[in-house]
């Protein structure tokens, strides 16, 4: 079994990314930062499986896979994002889940599903959902148990050019749009933020979901790019906040099904209004976070 998650043969790929992202809360609950209880982690994954398999029967009348991507998506939110109210996780992950099976055009998303979860959080309950880099800690060593669990992944999905664009320019134009125009802003504290686990999680796990990513190369490339570029720009006139990184997804992924789907498609019309339209949201929903005032969190060990 261990064998063939590394190799990537003999196991679905979702069911890998699952399996490897348990591995990561698991470290994080005995090593770094991570709050919640195995009851209430338990409780959350149960919810997901359980909802998102009742959405998959109502829609496809029958049963006939196990959904392992709910468990992703669950674990992601987990990682990611911190509260003193416990029903908030069951209710954006449900959101999260929900609108994967209404938010879609031809069999594409709209939206990777745990970003959506976070982004409905921070709209809906900015003083009690916090996003935050540092439930997994900065240890060296976890980094590198991360890499090379994501790279088995990358590989199989056929996205770590995404990951290298992102991870490149997101350097290069932080150093360009930031640090050459803050004199505060030292680029070895953009450069730290590649030592914190959940950025190197966010960079090789939540921007490499097939369904929500683009497929040829050079689409892959200009997709981390454009990532970087909308992360580093908000960096540069509202300060640094760690939901950038997230908005920037959440404000460039609707465009993934207009980019792929544009020559093949036989509702263009359809789809440019449906595209608009979500893109007008999504741009009033960052706007309205970017307008409330910065929290700041420390993790304590």
């Amino acid at each position: 079994m261990v064998a063939g998650l590394i190799t990537g043969s003999r196991v679905p790929l979702q069911l890998q990314q699952a399996v490897s992202l348990f591995a990561l809360l698991v470290l994080a609950k005995y090593t770094a930062h991570f709050y919640l209880s195995w009851g209430s982690v338990i409780a959350i994954l149960a919810f997901a499986v359980a909802l998102e398999h009742i959405c998959l029967l109502a829609i496809r009348k029958k049963l006939d896979f196990f959904s392992f991507s709910s468990l992703s998506t669950a674990m992601g939110v987990m990682l990611m994002m911190t509260t003193p109210q416990p029903w908030i996780y069951f209710m954006v992950i449900g959101v999260g889940l929900l609108q994967k099976h209404v938010l879609a055009f031809e069999k594409r998303h709209f939206f990777n599903p745990s970003n959506f979860a976070l982004l409905f959080g921070l709209f809906f309950f900015y003083d009690d959902a916090h996003l935050v880099l540092g439930q997994l800690g900065d240890a060296p060593w976890l980094v590198a148990l991360v890499v090379i669990l994501a790279a088995a992944v990358l590989v199989r999905a056929n996205r770590w050019m995404i990951s290298l664009a992102f991870a490149a320019s997101y350097l290069f134009l932080q150093y360009l749009l930031v640090v050459q125009h803050d004199p505060v802003v030292l680029f070895e504290q953009i450069h730290h933020r590649f030592y914190s686990v959940s950025f190197v999680v966010f960079t090789l796990f939540m921007l490499t979901d097939p369904r929500t990513t683009p497929s040829s190369g050079w689409q892959q490339l200009l997709f981390g790019f454009a990532l970087a570029l909308i992360a580093a720009c908000l960096d540069r006139y509202y300060g640094f906040r760690v939901q950038h990184l997230f908005i920037a997804l959440f404000v460039l992924s609707p465009l993934v099904p207009l980019a792929a789907g544009w020559r093949t498609s036989k509702e263009r019309k359809k789809l440019l209004l449906l595209t608009s339209m979500l893109l007008a949201v999504v741009l009033g929903v960052s706007v309205s976070i970017e307008r409330k005032a910065p929290y700041y969190f420390e993790m304590h060990g």
